[in-house]
């Protein structure tokens, strides 16, 4: 005779084990889950609610962050088409040195290797959006936003920063620059449409989380630190 499911895990569960045991882990899993959820939802209303006031949307509402870290990003999609991501920051960045808002970028992002330059990448793109190499200097290994925004203090002597980002990337930007005591607001580039960053922006959520985690629990320092490197703004 076929035994039934409820049947079968008996067998396999320790002798002695009874209902009441059964219960009590079912009481824990829940807990846990429970714990998680909540630690989750958590995270992300602290990393917003906490900066949400800093990030900005016109350059007539900023003071006098005149250097700006550009947070990087792919140049192209999988496929080979440009990246809207990309192509926005690069052009809020350009508008703001146009305006006079901006007097030097810190281009910020990975090089892990050879064929892949996002600081080459933005440069490029500045340059050919008007903006002078002399005011242009390359971060190669901003290999996440927790390492660009703290390099931009220890390596490049920045305590006033302004970053470039779309808007649901600027919070935890600045949430990193509040716990690094970096005096930081975020100048938001256009956002593609939701459609086609749907995937990017799921991810954030749990990058926020990750944030979190990363700076009071686990005390995640940058990949690498090295010498300081002196920004001189001409």
């Amino acid at each position: 005779m076929r035994r039934s499911f409820s049947g079968q895990i008996r067998n396999l569960l320790p002798v002695g084990f009874n209902f009441l045991s059964m219960k009590w882990v079912k009481r824990v899993l829940y807990t846990l889950v429970s714990t998680v959820v909540l630690f989750f939802v958590g995270s992300n209303i602290w990393v917003v609610k906490s900066t949400e006031d800093r990030v900005l949307y016109d350059a007539e509402q900023l003071g006098d962050h005149r250097v700006a870290l550009v947070l990087g990003t792919s140049h192209k999609l999988v496929g080979g088409d440009s990246n809207p991501f990309f192509e926005h920051r690069m052009d809020r960045a350009a508008e703001l040195y146009q305006l006079g808002k901006i007097d030097h970028f810190i281009v910020s992002g990975d090089n892990r290797t050879r064929y892949y330059n996002e600081p080459l990448e933005m440069r490029k793109a500045l340059v050919a959006r008007g903006v002078p190499t002399r005011s242009i200097t390359l971060d190669y290994a901003g290999l996440r936003t927790l390492d660009s925004v703290v390099r931009s203090k220890e390596i490049f002597g920045q305590d006033k920063i302004m970053i470039i980002t779309q808007t649901f990337h600027s919070y935890r930007a600045l949430f990193i620059s509040n716990y690094y005591g970096i005096d930081a607001v975020a100048m938001v580039a256009t956002e593609p449409e939701f459609e086609s960053s749907l995937k990017v922006r799921v991810r954030e959520y749990f990058a926020r989380t990750k944030a979190v985690l990363d700076l009071y629990l686990f005390k995640t320092n940058p990949q690498f630190l090295g010498e300081k490197e002196e920004i001189i703004i001409s």
